[in-house]
């Protein structure tokens, strides 16, 4: 009688875990979105309140590793490319239709992509503490005239979308005299770190004067931490606009959740998540509903935007002229 019992036993509880095992949703993203003070916990916490999955965020630098893997990939989800890589990511074929209604977005440049779905937007800036540098660059080429003990963070283009913003940023302002800019403005850069993280901690720990980052990031510290001392340097010359984005992958083994996932990214249960979590703009929630240390903040009176093709075609000769300043 015993080995039945245990035969008997086995198959229950192969059925009770079998009858358990939820689906599960992989979302390749960057790493800062599943730290502990991303909006990865939040996201993942909201939608695995309705989809009856286990949704795992796998970290790291998506768009190569997803080119290197093709179909073969285990992500459903990508989320965190944005718009000056999207080129790239489209001509490789991977990724499926979001089918979403993009025509009514809260986003200062009109969308019409049907593959890459925009969850938040902000706008590069230089961050200042106003206990450090009480008379900050009033503009782009007052940063650049500024004298060269300024010390300022960047993030490298070739590992950073900050980083790569800031060339697109440069080259929309100056054009053919990008170069130039660079050679001016690299005296004033104390290093170049791979990522964003690495080098806001430097700025916070006071290492630098300013740091690379983007209008919306004052909101944190004055929500999270209560301190007004930090700002965006607004300039008259304008500032980039990136949008972060979402899209599903055309080989994924789960399409209904993927599909389920882009449908709640529009909505507003997903959208307030942004401000206070990813510290950025929601790509559709009118502003009236936007925290109010968000509706606070300056915002520039003009946005410098590439689209994709325009991004991809800029992007190497604007590194080249990036590498040139930086070699010397």
């Amino acid at each position: 009688m015993l080995k039945p019992t245990v035969l008997t036993l086995a198959l229950l509880t192969a059925t009770s875990a079998a009858a358990q095992e939820k689906p599960v949703l992989t979302v390749y993203a960057g790493d800062y979105i599943a730290s502990e003070w991303g909006p990865g916990p939040q996201i993942e916490e909201g939608f695995e309140s309705f989809c009856e999955c286990d949704l795992k965020f796998v970290t790291g630098d998506i768009l190569p590793r997803i080119l290197m893997e093709g179909e073969k990939t285990e992500a459903d989800i990508v989320f965190g490319l944005n718009t000056d890589v999207t080129a790239r990511a489209r001509a490789s074929g991977l990724f499926a239709p979001h089918g979403q209604d993009v025509s009514n977005l809260s986003l200062p440049v009109a969308w019409q992509d049907d593959i890459f779905l925009p969850y938040n937007w902000g706008e590069t800036a230089f961050i200042y503490d106003d206990t450090r540098l009480e008379n900050p660059p009033a503009s782009f080429e007052e940063l650049l005239a500024a004298p060269d003990d300024l010390k300022i963070v960047l993030q490298d283009p070739r590992s950073s979308i900050s980083g790569l913003a800031l060339l697109l940023w440069v080259k929309a302002i100056y054009g053919d005299d990008a170069a130039q800019a660079w050679e001016r403005l690299a005296p004033k850069v104390l290093t170049v770190t791979k990522g964003w993280s690495e080098s806001y901690g430097m700025f916070t720990e006071g290492e630098a004067d300013m740091v690379l980052s983007y209008t919306t990031s004052p909101a944190y510290h004055i929500a999270a931490e209560d301190d007004q001392s930090k700002h965006a340097a607004i300039f008259p010359e304008g500032h980039y606009f990136m949008a972060e984005l979402a899209a599903q992958l055309a080989s994924t083994d789960q399409p209904e959740l993927a599909q389920s996932f882009m449908d709640w990214i529009l909505t507003p249960d997903f959208q307030k998540t942004i401000p206070l979590a990813n510290w950025s703009l929601p790509a559709k929630l009118d502003q009236d509903a936007w925290p109010e240390v968000m509706r606070n903040l300056p915002r520039p009176e003009k946005t410098l935007f590439y689209s994709e093709d325009e991004a991809e075609e800029l992007r190497k000769p604007a590194l080249d002229e990036w590498l040139q300043a930086f070699s010397r």
